[in-house]
């Protein structure tokens, strides 16, 4: 019997030419949550600076174009650093790399070619947004790392993921303000939440091949961390709306995404990985409701 993955080889996937697909989910393109995800800080940055409607549709777009690659990127990363780890964890082990569909080689020329898409798209921005963005870099390379030395991995996926929030508001303003610092702050805590709902479809695989994870570190007292992580996000969240110097309007708004992460905690099952992913996949919509509701602050 088949075992649990979250490998989609369906849809847009199975339409691609059949030596395109190893690639295409060598890079997750058959789960786009990811690039979600690491845009959706970066929407947050728009609404609440862009200084209009017309631009910040362009820096919308950019940054959707980005995440894709860099999120691609992202991932060619981490797979050439796991791939002996990933033949060992059930959820992992049909990976390209892993099994053998991509040869590293072929993994390096892949990525190279995703930084092109990126590097592109980077130089579309002011300086101030180039510079920070060429920082990024650092903590892209490093993540895989973090699990063999650390329970803490999710914190430097937190500061990676996150990078879009200040980014973003680099690339609107020309500059990293309060608001800038307290968006990546709130997206940190937001991150090091999700991704730890998302490593308990790993927990039992991670502890026997020695990797580590916050779901490990707190195992059946997760419930209250998530609790404390995404309580944390909607206070950052508030001040980073008063430090732009919004209209109240966003408080109220911010309801709708408290509501959402406040069922994500309370229906969360550690031991059920299907429903991990479900919750895990449900931030979209979250990240979605904190956009709008910073749009009603600029109404």
């Amino acid at each position: 019997m088949q075992g649990y993955t979250d490998i989609r080889t369906q849809g847009l996937v199975a339409r691609l030419p059949a030596g395109w697909r190893p690639y295409a989910l060598l890079a997750r393109f058959d789960r786009p949550i990811g690039s979600w995800l690491l845009f959706l800080p970066g929407l947050w940055a728009f609404a609440i600076a862009a200084p209009s409607w017309a631009e910040g549709l362009r820096l919308t777009l950019l940054f959707g174009i980005g995440a894709v690659a860099m999120r691609g990127a992202g991932c060619v990363v981490n797979d050439l650093w796991d791939r002996d780890i990933d033949r060992k964890v059930e959820r992992t082990r049909g990976r390209p790399l892993a099994a053998g569909t991509v040869t590293p080689r072929q993994a390096l020329a892949f990525l190279a070619g995703l930084c092109l898409v990126g590097l592109a798209v980077l130089l579309q921005l002011n300086r101030t947004a180039i510079l920070f963005g060429l920082c990024a870099l650092l903590p892209i390379l490093l993540y895989p790392l973090a699990k063999r030395v650390t329970h803490w991995p999710q914190a430097m996926l937190g500061l990676t993921f996150s990078w879009a929030g200040p980014e973003g508001i680099a690339a609107a303003t020309g500059r990293l303000d309060a608001a800038a610092l307290l968006l990546w702050a709130a997206g940190f805590c937001w991150i090091l939440g999700y991704d730890t709902i998302y490593a308990h479809q790993d927990r039992e695989d991670d502890a026997a091949v020695g990797i580590g994870s916050t779901a490990l570190r707190f195992g059946e007292r997760t419930r209250p961390f998530l609790a404390a992580c995404y309580g944390a996000t909607l206070a950052l969240l508030a001040l980073a709306g008063w430090a732009a110097g919004l209209a109240w309007f966003y408080l109220p708004g911010l309801l709708l995404p408290a509501a959402l992460l406040a069922r994500q905690v309370i229906r969360l099952d550690i031991h059920d990985p299907a429903g991990c992913l479900r919750l895990f996949k449900a931030n979209r919509e979250v990240g979605l409701a904190i956009a709008a509701a910073f749009l009603l602050g600029r109404l």
